[in-house]
């Protein structure tokens, strides 16, 4: 590849760039061919080797990152189809605007990388170091957008994934990220790095096999996950709301009977998605009997739903509701949960972009307080989070009170029956790690699921099906240690891997201006001596001649 690579012109350099990163995206979910990162990440560097300064590296790094996150991200043209009729013109140019604005990331690490350490397991290091930087980075600029990090390749289906992902309760998802790109480049290390990386992943493993144990007994709540399967063409369309309410209702009834069968005397929540109900369910009355009732006594009730507060502001709710009715009617809600991260752009125009075309009516959602437990009768403490929400590494429960379960709902129908839902999928698996918690995911049309708090799937039901899915709840572990530091930990591993890299590039550049003063030294010597050697050993010929 080194050899094909000198002399190229211009074009093709870039469109090798952008090769490589679309075929790094291979490795994302849900195709997990994690093998193309020994092509794509090696075929990085020799580009930046090739390249006298940080200018050329950054248009190596951007290209990369565009063909990485354009084929990473092709489905986000999707939810625009939903309202082609007024945003048609965005349809050929979301894809290349997003790509182009992550690959500004990618092209920065690459300038860096390029810049302050050279060629070698040196530039590996500093590549590693600066992505994951620029991935937090990334999770913070412009209201943040941490979607499909290089860690989460090993989110494989299955007991692969559930080994791969164990080291992410102590570095979290930009650690896992930091430590792939590490392996990845062994190809272009030389023979001692190529055994490191094989022995630290072959520890990676071993690792993750031991972590994985037997949970201990469980807390003893059931859980019903609810999917109805409404086409986001009929979810928000008013003739179909009753329709819509009806199927959620039913599916409620049934879940919860299912439930009591499997689980007698047991407390049982019933999850409904992301703004499954059409009604305000905070201030409709006669939608609250309707869900209470359809439960049944002694079953809490965790409903997706819009609601107003007295300034008419609306948010994106869960809402916590039981029975019995009283003599004046249904109980009011038993907790409320308001969305805090919001979609930039799908529920909210953000400030700095108001300046031009309005995508969003009005000011969009209000954004709530902030991360919440919901302490609910007879329940583990629960901390719940809406839809996009969950692909925040470190930013998904109270830190002032930590939760036992996680319960995830959303509605991904959005997205349509792409990668999005498997790549959103993903995020609540390794959440679940991360934070040593259980979480039950309820989607709209799909993906609905649970994990245990190593990440191992309990059950789900597929894309684009209509029912429900009873599970027992799996106790909690003690808060991992990412739990506790959160993002900091992947932060110093970052500026660890950077630091590295430049203090071992400065050692190494002493001993070698050393040697080339000592091999200078050597060949004045053997200019100056030889001739003299020559001259002494002729002359007793000299003598002779004489």
């Amino acid at each position: 590849m080194r050899r094909w690579l000198d002399g190229r012109p211009s074009w093709q350099r870039l469109l090798i760039a952008i090769g490589l990163g679309a075929v790094s995206a291979l490795a994302l979910p849900p195709f997990h061919v994690i093998p193309v990162l020994l092509l794509a990440v090696p075929g990085l560097l020799m580009l930046l080797d090739r390249r006298r300064g940080g200018r050329g590296a950054f248009a190596d790094g951007f290209w990369f990152g565009f063909g990485h996150h354009a084929v990473g991200l092709y489905w986000i043209t999707e939810p625009i189809l939903f309202e082609a009729a007024r945003f048609w013109w965005l349809v050929p140019i979301a894809v290349p605007i997003l790509a182009s604005a992550l690959g500004v990331y990618v092209g920065l690490t690459c300038a860096l990388a390029r810049v302050v350490a050279p060629a070698g397991w040196r530039r590996a290091m500093a590549l590693a170091g600066f992505w994951v930087l620029a991935d937090l980075l990334r999770g913070i600029m412009f209201t943040g957008f941490p979607w499909n990090p290089i860690g989460s390749v090993w989110a494989v289906p299955g007991a692969v994934g559930d080994v791969m992902l164990q080291p992410l309760a102590w570095i979290g998802a930009p650690g896992l990220t930091l430590v792939t790109l590490l392996l990845a480049a062994a190809p272009v290390l030389h023979r001692t790095g190529r055994v490191a990386a094989v022995a630290a992943l072959a520890a990676w493993i071993g690792f993750g096999v031991v972590r994985i144990g037997p949970l201990a007994a469980s807390p003893n709540v059931a859980v019903a996950l609810l999917q109805g399967n409404i086409s986001q063409s009929e979810k928000h369309d008013r003739r179909f709301a009753l329709d819509a309410f009806r199927t959620y209702v039913d599916l409620s009834r049934a879940a919860a009977h299912d439930a009591r069968e499997r689980y007698p005397d047991q407390p049982i929540v019933v999850v409904w998605p992301e703004s499954a109900s059409p009604f305000q369910l905070d201030g409709d009355p006669g939608a609250r009997v309707a869900v209470i009732d359809a439960a049944g006594p002694g079953v809490t009730t965790l409903a997706g739903s819009v609601r107003f507060d007295a300034a008419e502001r609306p948010y994106n709710s869960l809402i916590a509701l039981a029975g019995p009715r009283t003599a004046d009617g249904p109980l009011p809600p038993l907790a409320i949960y308001d969305k805090w991260h919001l979609v930039p752009f799908g529920e909210y125009q953000p400030a700095w972009a108001r300046v031009g075309i309005q995508l969003v009516q009005g000011d969009g959602f209000a954004r709530g307080p902030g991360p919440k437990t919901m302490n609910l009768p007879g329940l583990p403490p629960v901390g719940p989070l809406i839809c996009y929400e969950v692909i925040f590494p470190g930013h998904v429960v109270d830190p002032t009170e930590r939760p036992a379960w996680l319960v995830n709902v959303t509605n991904d129908a959005w997205f349509g029956n792409w990668s999005g839902p498997r790549q959103h999928l993903a995020a609540v698996r390794m959440r679940a790690v991360e934070e040593g918690l259980p979480i039950m995911r309820a989607a709209n049309t799909g993906i609905s699921a649970g994990y245990d708090a190593f990440g191992r799937e309990l059950g789900r039901i597929g894309m684009n099906r209509a029912g429900f899915l009873v599970l027992a709840l799996p106790p909690n572990l003690q808060p991992t240690p990412f739990a506790r530091l959160g993002l900091p930990i992947p932060l110093v591993m970052a500026i660890g891997a950077v630091a590295l890299s430049l203090s071992s590039s400065r050692i190494k550049r002493v001993p070698a201006s050393i040697n080339q003063s000592i091999d200078n030294l050597r060949l004045h010597r053997y200019i100056a001596v030889k001739p003299a050697r020559e001259r002494l050993e002729a002359m007793p010929h000299e003598r002779d001649r004489d």
